[in-house]
């Protein structure tokens, strides 16, 4: 089993920068592609961006957040991150850390001026 344990959301106004961590109990967690997803109010939950396991060379972007996010892996301290810059108000959501099945309890961010 895989805990997942999510930091980093606020509020902040448009335009400024957030880093979200997710930090992944176990052993194996280099073994792990990780993803970042959010759900805003009223909508159904998405994908935001995803990062291979190792190493992390490939990863992958959902249209609207390529770049302003960037999503990064620190294997040694099993944490991946969610850098997010010039947010605008509909990044506003609680995003969510997911492997394998396994979800965090998300953390909130809230665009706005």
């Amino acid at each position: 089993q895989v805990q997942l344990v999510e930091s980093g959301g606020g509020l902040v106004q448009p335009g400024g920068s957030l880093r979200l961590s997710c930090g992944a109990s176990g052993s194996r967690f280099s073994m792990y592609a990780m993803g970042w997803y959010r759900q805003a109010p009223g909508r159904q939950r998405g994908l935001v961006a995803t990062i291979s396991s190792g190493s992390g060379g490939n990863t992958y972007y959902t249209d609207s957040v390529k770049g302003r996010f960037t999503i990064s892996r620190d294997n040694a301290k099993k944490t991946v991150y969610l850098q997010m810059n010039n947010l605008k108000p509909e990044d506003t959501a609680v995003y969510y850390c997911y492997t394998r099945m396994y979800w965090g309890q998300g953390t909130q961010v809230t665009v706005s001026s």
